[in-house]
């Protein structure tokens, strides 16, 4: 069927949020008495929900400390952090000419609603979206499946009208669990293998192959109907 609605993940596909989330994080972890390693790659812990990256950084399963260390990371994240944030090229670009060619687009992060809104309105690209959806400050919907479930029932959608574009496995996994396709941008935070593991319908170098994807299944799909009904 043809693709009408478009998923698309924030952090890693939308925007690279690399600074304020590293330093909130070594913030928290500081002010809880577990100072991290300046060599330490913590760049796994952009994608995934945050409260059970922040248990592994404190080698822990006391959910009550993890649960002070979330909200020392949104001491400082609320109020900066998410600032300490960059466009990815062309993004506001092709985001336009999506809409302009009439598909619906929908965001769909693990990062808490609250933020996200506020991060998408300070760079202007809320105006794109027909909603913007995420997780509960509660931790509710940080599973990207259960998000994207949500969007689906919430906004009476087909899954087979939908495309879920992301960065990490969860967003591939998660899309594929709902019975929609995915398609994985390359320049964000999730790995050549684990990238190739999730096993997306295609991979894009950068966010304006997006339009060029959508178009040609566009096309294929009216030559396939033509020659079907000819």
């Amino acid at each position: 069927m043809a693709i009408k609605h478009i998923l698309i993940d924030l952090d890693g596909t939308l925007t690279d949020p690399k600074v304020g989330i590293h330093t909130s994080i070594r913030y928290a972890m500081e002010k809880l008495g577990y100072p991290l390693a300046a060599d330490l790659d913590i760049d796994w812990t952009i994608g995934p929900p945050l409260k059970p990256s922040l248990a592994k950084l404190l080698a822990t399963q006391d959910d009550a400390l993890a649960e002070q260390a979330l909200l020392a990371y949104r001491e400082r994240f609320s109020v900066v952090g998410l600032f300490e944030n960059e466009v990815y090229p062309s993004v506001a670009k092709t985001l336009s000419a999506l809409k302009k060619e009439g598909y619906r687009l929908f965001v769909a992060t693990a990062k808490p609603t609250i933020y996200a809104k506020r991060i998408l309105d300070h760079f202007e690209l809320s105006q794109y979206f027909v909603h913007i959806y995420g997780s509960e400050l509660t931790g509710e919907r940080t599973n990207k499946a259960d998000l994207i479930h949500y969007i689906l029932e919430h906004e009476q959608l087909n899954p087979e009208e939908c495309l879920m574009v992301g960065d990490r496995q969860y967003d591939i996994l998660g899309a594929r669990h709902n019975g929609i396709e995915a398609v994985a941008v390359t320049y964000g935070y999730g790995i050549a293998e684990e990238l190739a593991q999730a096993q997306p319908k295609a991979m894009i170098k950068q966010f304006s192959e997006l339009l060029d994807y959508v178009e040609e299944r566009a096309c294929k799909l009216f030559c396939v109907s033509s020659i079907f009904y000819k």
